[in-house]
């Protein structure tokens, strides 16, 4: 197989998806992901874990017939609490993997569950080691640094996973004006200076990171900021600098 795309500096890409994760829509962008690399495919439904156990074993399924279409072996964890993301057992799994993947649902959620456990360390030592790591809708948010609760807006932002402080993520961001336009005001009211928002349309994904990015799949993404959308098409590449840490003057 011709190798999937790396980072300048050697890690795994990072893939941010409007939506359509383990969907026959998004296969392209999955098999991209995975080729050249261990056929191990790990999916972790966390984000969906508030919703139920037959949510979870439908996101199960669903992983699990990507993984066929694509050849390779699906590794289904269905983690659902930072007490399961602990557990030494569950977290060893991921090692090995060509492609790990955060699929939809609560992005609070998912980022409290994973962060500082074994899980969250074996994801990012499993992309230090060259893995895709892919998050869609929620787990797209839950990378940045900080996230809303998408269902309970008056809450207040919740810590992030943090791999990618310097960006603010909206998915499915075609549909998202309509939905809850709220959360695009909320996002971008919120954002801190030297962080970018992008907006992701459904079926569509940026590749690539932390800077450098390419926009794969059906639509288009968007940079949002001073009241105005500025439209990255499919095929285009994107750059997302990050801010130079601020240093206060020390006082006279």
């Amino acid at each position: 197989m011709t190798p999937g795309p790396v980072t300048p500096d050697g890690t795994g890409p990072i893939a941010l998806v409007g939506s359509g994760e383990y969907l026959p829509v998004m296969l392209e962008l999955e098999r991209r992901l995975i080729s050249g690399r261990s056929p191990r495919y790990v999916q972790i439904p966390t984000a969906a874990a508030p919703e139920g156990e037959a949510v979870l074993a439908r996101w199960r399924r669903l992983g699990e017939e990507q993984a066929a279409r694509l050849g390779v072996q699906a590794v289904p964890l269905l983690v659902r609490d930072r007490e399961q993301a602990d557990d030494p057992a569950i977290a060893e799994q991921v090692r090995g993997a060509g492609l790990v993947y955060l699929s939809g649902g609560n992005p609070a959620y998912l980022a409290g569950a994973l962060q500082g456990t074994a899980l969250w360390r074996e994801i990012l030592a499993a992309r230090e080691a060259g893995a895709a790591l892919a998050g869609c809708s929620a787990g797209a948010m839950a990378m940045t640094a900080r996230v809303p609760h998408v269902r309970a807006l008056h809450k207040p932002f919740e810590p992030g996973l943090g791999l990618l402080p310097h960006l603010r993520v909206i998915p499915h961001f075609d549909k998202m004006l309509g939905w809850a336009p709220d959360l695009v005001t909320r996002v971008l009211v919120h954002a801190p200076e030297g962080v970018i928002v992008v907006g992701i349309d459904e079926e569509t994904a940026l590749v690539g990171g932390p800077t450098e990015w390419e926009v794969v799949g059906r639509q288009s993404v968007w940079t949002l900021g001073h009241g105005a959308r500025t439209e990255h098409p499919t095929g285009s590449t994107l750059h997302t600098p990050m801010a130079e840490p601020h240093h206060p003057a020390p006082r006279a």
